[in-house]
């Protein structure tokens, strides 16, 4: 939940859901809205190797200062120190850029937290900031108090999920996996058992098709029902209850929420390998990037020169 909403959330009760679909899958975001398309110009690299916001400033620079600039990044980049850029690093690097927005929140939520300024999060610090105000006097609404500890309950379950050396003090990356436990691996499990949560009102540990919907869907009384619902009735059937026992377990909820998505990241390194690398040998030396400089970032002098072409290709 958003640290944000608690208070609206527990001086109200839980809100109910608005009546239209929500969409529950984490599904891996584009990187770039450009076409990929090399005979169109380099934008969509450009985006993927630097992000929207970091493209634009290199946008502006002239072809030495963005190769200039490239060529601290490609340091950064190699983080071996071996001299060469493998695909691997490449492709953290562009998953690093791609989730700048994840490390900017936790930036802006981390002084908040870390009350002893000793670069980590205890979650006595954390339970103090969150929940200190409710705590004395506890709330005195038995469905505020509800709901308090509920949030409170899960909030400390994720909380050791995401500390993985069991010390309930969490490092900069711990805490990232807390507030954004869907970006990793490790965290997945308690991803479904939240959604579990979330959607099985019956309480028997599966969700049913109807919960399904009502996790969706809240009907107005007397409306028909949406042509999408019925839809998604079908889909549940078709290709979310795969065992097809009429409810979906820990598993099928997983593969739901948490799809194997098409890996733009690996697919963008790959490109961006084959393109430089000369040699062939499978990895990239910073004198291959820097030959290739106008793919991975941009200048002023690119952009123009595509901007010609285009207007060529009109005439």
């Amino acid at each position: 939940m958003d640290r944000g909403l608690l208070v609206l959330c527990l001086g109200l009760g839980l809100a109910k859901p608005p009546p239209e679909k929500r969409d529950r899958v984490h599904h891996g975001q584009e990187l770039s809205d450009h076409p990929h398309d090399d005979r169109q110009g380099f934008q969509y690299d450009h985006e993927a190797f630097l992000g929207k916001e970091q493209a634009k400033t290199f946008d502006q620079l002239t072809p030495e200062e963005s190769r200039e600039r490239l060529g601290k990044i490609v340091d950064r980049i190699d983080r071996d120190r071996d001299g060469f850029v493998t695909q691997g690093e490449l492709k953290d690097w562009i998953k690093h850029t791609q989730n700048r927005y994840i490390f900017e929140n936790v930036q802006k939520n981390w002084r908040d937290y870390d009350r002893d300024g000793d670069g980590r999060i205890a979650w006595p610090e954390f339970k103090n900031a969150t929940y200190g105000y409710y705590e004395d006097p506890a709330p005195h609404d038995l469905e505020d108090k509800q709901s308090y500890r509920k949030m409170l309950a899960r909030d400390e379950r994720r909380f050791k999920a995401a500390d993985r050396d069991g010390d309930m003090v969490a490092t900069r990356e711990e805490f990232t996996a807390f507030l954004h436990p869907e970006e990793f691996d490790y965290m997945k499990d308690i991803v479904v058992t939240e959604t579990i949560e979330d959607i099985d009102k019956n309480g028997d540990g599966y969700v049913q098709v109807d919960e399904y919907i009502g996790d969706m869907y809240t009907p107005e009384s007397g409306e028909p029902e949406p042509e999408w619902v019925q839809s998604e009735r079908q889909q549940f059937l078709d290709f979310r209850d795969l065992d097809r026992d009429g409810r979906l377990d820990r598993a099928e909820i997983g593969h739901w929420i948490l799809p194997q998505d098409y890996d733009h990241p690996e697919v963008e390194a790959k490109h961006l390998l084959y393109e430089s690398d000369k040699d062939k040998d499978q990895r990239l030396t910073k004198q291959e990037i820097l030959d290739n400089w106008n793919m991975f970032v941009g200048s002023q002098a690119t952009n123009y020169g595509e901007d010609l072409t285009r207007k060529h290709d009109e005439l």
